[in-house]
């Protein structure tokens, strides 16, 4: 009993951060060490439509990038801490340079993270989780982006925990939370500041399935014309291992929102998130997620007739993603995933002020991938990608299609 209850204070810890960080990930912390990799590579991308959203000049621009990346990674264990460190650097350079006011041939991309987890006895452990990347394209599998922007993020977080065992059945994990999204000067209205408190008490049923009850507390802010907000979260749950590959985690409750703006008013709605991760044998992979509530990012947008910025207290938006693996051979590996975002806008008024807007618009955004990779040789790879990205939006300059096919090629040492 005790191992078992143990590895699922694992997975809690690494679920605390996933919901607002990778929605996807719902796996253990490592289980083995492995040594220090080292990974550079290079690939070239052909985009019919490379912002979307641009008006006027630059509209349904196409051209041709390159990304050259290098990048790191290891796995440190003992007994008694674990440490997972991974990092990415690179960068985008357009060949033709985008005619969207504000664009650039040439961006910045990075990613790192740093995982520790520090068992202090058999009931007492701390975990620490935490994510930096600076990038210009939207990663849906992130939880904060709903379409391209013209210019970089810099989006970073950390979450720390504390998890013990009061009895053989019976644990909590608490712990707290910021995370930044920081745009550039290009992008007003977009920054956010969130810090989160939460509390989870764990009840394990069987050696296969543990009930939770949540309870969190966070405070945004943001910037120029966004208006601060506060969230309670009350939520039910629990977790539960169909077999030693193949877990479930989910979350219902409410959300308690109150906002800072002029004439808003508070307001109470559902809130919502599902996990589920398979390996069905041992050349197939499936992850998906789902997370349903009021979100505090892209809150201040254009609409109406004619066009004003426009602040909506209620974002309420629903998260859907799908994707999976197969190994075809020792040599050849398919993948895809999709995508989907629904979101819909409620109680707007003028931004900065009280008056009312009258409208909800609604925005539909899918977002597919399909590609394979091919194993050269032990350390050469090469990989070979389409995405399709689809908005149907009732907001100003936001619906849109685009295509995306990349090739590349990496080696690992």
């Amino acid at each position: 009993m005790k191992r078992s209850f143990l590895s699922t204070l694992a997975v809690a810890s690494a679920f605390g951060a996933a919901a607002q960080a990778d929605l996807y990930h719902v796996s253990d912390e490592a289980q083995e060490s492995m040594p220090l990799k080292w990974t550079a590579g290079v690939s070239f991308t052909y985009d019919d439509n490379v912002n979307p959203t641009a008006v006027g000049p630059g509209a349904d621009d196409e051209t041709i990038s390159a990304n050259p990346y290098v990048g790191l990674s290891f796995v440190s264990i003992t007994p008694q801490t674990t440490w997972d460190v991974y990092a990415r650097v690179g960068a985008i350079y357009y060949f033709d340079e985008p005619e969207a006011l504000g664009s650039e041939d040439l961006y910045g991309q990075a990613r790192a993270g740093v995982n520790f987890t520090h068992r202090v006895s058999e009931r007492l452990r701390f975990s620490s989780r935490n994510f930096i990347s600076y990038e210009l394209e939207p990663d849906y599998s992130y939880g904060y982006a709903t379409s391209r922007q013209v210019g970089e993020y810099l989006y970073w977080q950390t979450d720390n925990s504390v998890g013990y065992r009061w009895t053989e059945r019976l644990a909590t994990y608490t712990g707290f939370q910021l995370n930044g999204l920081d745009y550039d000067s290009s992008v007003p209205n977009s920054d956010r500041f969130t810090w989160t408190v939460y509390n989870q008490f764990r009840y394990q049923l069987t050696p296969q399935t543990v009930l939770t009850a949540d309870y969190r507390y966070s405070e945004t802010s943001g910037n120029d014309l966004a208006s601060d907000s506060t969230n309670h979260y009350l939520l039910v749950g629990g977790e539960h291992r169909f077999s030693p590959n193949t877990i479930m985690i989910a979350r219902v409750g409410a959300q308690f929102r109150e906002v800072d703006g002029p004439g808003s008013e508070d307001s109470t709605d559902p809130y919502a998130e599902l996990m589920f991760n398979t390996r069905v044998n041992e050349q197939f992979m499936i992850k998906s997620f789902l997370r349903y509530g009021v979100e505090d990012y892209d809150t201040v947008v254009a609409a109406g007739f004619p066009v004003a910025l426009t602040e909506f207290d209620t974002r309420k938006t629903l998260r859907i993603g799908v994707s999976g693996e197969y190994e075809v051979s020792q040599m050849l590996s398919v993948f895809g995933g999709v995508d989907y975002i629904m979101t819909d806008y409620e109680d707007g008024r003028l931004a900065g002020t009280p008056l009312p807007y009258a409208g909800s618009p609604s925005e539909d955004l899918v977002n597919a991938y399909v590609g394979l990779s091919v194993k050269f040789t032990q350390n050469l790879f090469g990989d070979f990608s389409y995405n399709f990205t689809d908005s149907n939006s009732d907001l100003p300059s936001r619906s849109y299609d685009r295509n995306r096919v990349s090739v590349g090629v990496r080696a690992e040492f």
